[in-house]
């Protein structure tokens, strides 16, 4: 009988809760790969909370060092077959991971990298970066979330170095019948995310306030946990733009309180403009429910939503193209229940986290 691959798995794992450490709580948690490899894992973060992510601070550097220290020994004990490194491509966090990705290079340690943001293209000019992104993607293996990624790291690996592979996340809503139709007398419009500016969250109270001056019914709750915006900046924004009474800041939701807001709502909107969007989850979240989505063309999100099909993609920036969309499925409850059912119908058949899971396994057994 052949033994199994000995894998090292550094990546991240919640608290702070953000779209690649959910990926990886999910691959810790895999029956299908844990079973067929021996895996060990690494926690990769060192921020405690969303709003330290990016930002220097000092206990974070004697918290990488142990982490450091931690991959060193396990290396030396275990001596592992591969390493999986949830790789960050700019920053800090960059900078950080080169020091993983030098231990690794050091001991010959066969490397497949997955990525959850991109920007390697924007600094790929940069002599420091230009260097390092030799260094660290050199006989490298690639995981993408989509293949519209891969210009982002084309000038670094070769094509055949590359692995496609979308997100994927648990069905919470199985029993879900096809057929419901939402009831809701005032049509509930749904922001999940953290308040990060450049997630949209602006932007969606700016078209919301074109919604109210064009006298239309709506309710927009926002979930998340603050960032770099607060509960007080956002309360300002909403009565600056008379929306009191129409827009609620609901702060952070999990689980079985998450899902009954998803159920309960009857748009998703994540007009998102961050540069290192990729594949976001809560896209995935949205359609198992059965709610048309309404996003922009950033990272794989053309992928993702299948124009005027499953919901709508628009411009960046763009709060008129919101408002006009926005208007449009509040207007047409039939619309909804046709873009919802399709949204549901591709998440069935795309990204169940069953899917990701044999897929990457299928990767990773390739490799």
């Amino acid at each position: 009988m052949n033994e199994k691959k000995k894998i090292l798995f550094i990546l991240h794992v919640p608290p702070p809760v953000h779209g690649s450490s959910v990926v990886g709580q999910s691959i810790k948690n895999s029956k299908i790969i844990n079973l067929g490899f021996d895996c060990s894992y690494i926690n990769l973060l060192v921020s405690r909370k969303l709003s330290e992510t990016g930002k220097f601070k000092a206990f974070k550097v004697f918290t990488f060092v142990g982490v450091w220290f931690n991959l060193l020994i396990h290396i030396i004990r275990n001596k592992p077959d591969m390493s999986y490194l949830a790789l960050s491509t700019t920053g800090l966090s960059f900078y950080k991971d080169v020091f993983l990705v030098a231990l690794l290079r050091i001991f010959r340690i066969k490397r497949i990298y997955h990525l959850h943001n991109k920007g390697v293209s924007h600094c790929e000019s940069n002599l420091i970066y230009n260097m390092f992104y030799r260094l660290v993607f050199n006989n490298a293996a690639v995981i993408i979330l989509s293949d519209k990624l891969y210009p982002d790291i084309k000038k670094y690996v070769p094509l055949s170095n590359i692995y496609v592979c979308p997100n994927g996340i648990p069905d919470a809503f199985h029993n879900l019948m096809d057929e419901k139709i939402r009831s809701s007398v005032i049509p509930r419009i749904l922001f999940l995310s953290n308040l990060i500016e450049t997630k949209g969250v602006y932007d969606l109270l700016d078209a919301c306030k074109i919604l109210n001056q064009r006298k239309i019914e709506f309710q927009c709750n926002f979930i998340g946990a603050e960032s770099d915006i607060d509960a007080g900046q956002f309360a300002e924004k909403v009565k600056r733009n008379g929306l009191s009474g129409k827009v609620n800041y609901l702060g952070k939701k999990f689980g079985e309180e998450k899902n009954e807001f998803l159920l309960d709502s009857d748009i998703f909107a994540f007009p998102t403009y961050y540069h290192n969007e990729c594949f976001p989850l809560v896209l995935l979240e949205a359609m198992s429910a059965n709610l048309p989505v309404i996003s922009t063309l950033e990272g794989g999100i053309p992928d993702i939503i299948d124009n005027g099909i499953t919901g709508f993609i628009i411009p960046q920036r763009d709060v008129k193209s919101l408002a006009e969309k926005l208007e449009i499925l509040i207007l047409n409850p039939e619309l909804r229940v046709e873009l919802g059912k399709a949204g549901r119908q591709k998440f069935e058949n795309e990204y169940k986290l069953e899917k990701f899971e044999s897929k990457l396994f299928e990767i990773l057994n390739n490799v």
